[in-house]
């Protein structure tokens, strides 16, 4: 059975709601709950005879938790320090002092980390003196943390805390955080090693599954001002939100707006890119233009400008062998990585400024194609989902993760003339 992650922000009245469906679904004899109970139940109990602790139980250890308690801690100790109640902090660490050195979330692979860095996350700093004074002595990782959420104050108090320790640039990276580059860059972190090798994590920045054109943008800039040179590329200019570098190449490359690239050419190897599960797009970007990029990346203003300088608002990816391929930016607005944040709350108001822009520019509604679908493994279903033969609203109804669809797309294009 796959095992459960607490969220950043546990909820002790969500957790029990679950063991309540949890000791229902047990006694409906439902396979993948009797499947839970022979797994992380410790001794043989027939399913009528479940109680509400049994199905506790069950449920604290598919969360890796030792025991029902042991979660509701975990529970009481993230509340404290979300809610800045040091007494409650204090209080919970000194009855268990083991705490101090353990996961706030359980699971060994937390990134969020023990209590002193699971405060520095939210900036909790008078928390962090008081743990430090316990005996917690989780310095550097709590800065890196630091650094990584943009708490630039906290990030600056661990790191003398820690005795000044190199910090590592691809937290802040990841979250787009160019507070956190500058302020990690500040104190003497390296873009390149001593031998001139990269160490700027170019790869995050660009396959991050986060979207915020202006931070990537100067996170890129910083790494070139302390001396990283990145590829001269039009995809590296569309990175970075050089429309000036774009005009550049377009006046070397006449044909730069008609033309499509791979997904090495997108994802530079020599920038620490890997397989393309690794970049976290919605519609597929491989053989696609800089049109498409821009819907993806969330780069309005060079979308603008691609189609004010000439570019074909229909303009198709590349087809493969297989068939698959030939949609245009159309369908990236409705199956997309800046919906994902959409739909997850993070972002708002529910719009489609590209899908807008797409359809006063003339897109055809109802193009059809063909494409194929592998999710990064962080978003649960890995398998291989084949579409073929869809418009880009069929794109969007079929799609199997409806987080990325964009219902504001739809209804755009729908009004268009678009079809299913």
């Amino acid at each position: 059975m796959p095992i459960r992650r607490l969220p950043v922000r546990p909820q002790a009245a969500e957790l029990q709601r679950e063991a309540d469906l949890l000791l229902r679904a047990i006694r409906d004899a439902e396979p993948d709950a009797i499947a839970e109970l022979r797994e992380f139940h410790p001794g043989p109990i027939e399913p009528a005879a479940t109680t509400i602790s049994d199905a506790q139980l069950v449920l604290a250890r598919s969360y890796q938790a030792s025991s029902w308690q042991r979660l509701m801690e975990a529970v009481r100790l993230a509340t404290a320090i979300w809610s800045d109640d040091i007494g409650s902090v204090r209080a919970l660490v000194s009855e268990s002092p083991e705490l101090l050195f353990e996961q706030v979330l359980i699971r060994n692979d937390s990134n969020w980390g023990p209590p002193l860095t699971y405060a520095a996350n939210l900036g909790r700093d008078e928390i962090i003196r008081m743990l430090y004074g316990l005996g917690a002595r989780d310095l550097e990782s709590a800065a890196n943390r630091a650094a990584l959420q943009g708490q630039i104050g906290t990030a600056r108090m661990l790191y003398e805390m820690a005795g000044r320790p190199e910090l590592h640039l691809a937290g802040p990276a990841y979250t787009l955080s160019a507070a956190g580059t500058a302020f990690i860059l500040a104190v003497g972190g390296r873009v390149k090693d001593d031998a001139g090798q990269r160490l700027a994590p170019v790869d995050v920045v660009i396959e991050t599954d986060g979207r915020n054109p202006e931070a990537k943008h100067a996170i890129l800039e910083m790494y070139v001002r302390h001396g990283l040179e990145l590829p001269d590329t039009p995809v590296m200019a569309l990175h970075r939100g050089r429309i000036d570098l774009l005009e550049r190449h377009l006046e070397r490359d006449p044909e730069l707006l008609n033309r499509t690239f791979s997904h090495r050419e997108i994802y530079p190897a020599e920038m620490g890119c890997q397989d393309p599960i690794d970049a976290t797009v919605g519609t597929p970007l491989g053989g696609t233009t800089l049109l498409h990029l821009c819907v993806d990346y969330d780069e309005l203003e060079i979308g603008r400008w691609l189609l004010d300088r000439g570019m074909d608002v229909n303009v198709r990816a590349a087809v493969g062998r297989s068939g698959f391929g030939g949609y245009t930016a159309l369908f990236n607005t409705v199956v997309s990585q800046p919906n994902f944040w959409m739909n997850y709350g993070k972002r708002g108001p529910f719009a489609a400024p590209f899908t807008e822009l797409l359809l006063e520019r003339g897109a055809e509604p109802n193009v059809r194609a063909s494409l194929w679908k592998r999710l990064h493994p962080g978003h649960g279903d890995t398998a291989r989902h084949e579409y073929r033969d869809v418009t880009a609203i069929s794109w969007g109804r079929r799609f199997h993760a409806p987080i990325f669809v964009s219902e504001p797309a739809i209804r755009l294009i729908a009004a268009a003339g678009g079809v299913e």
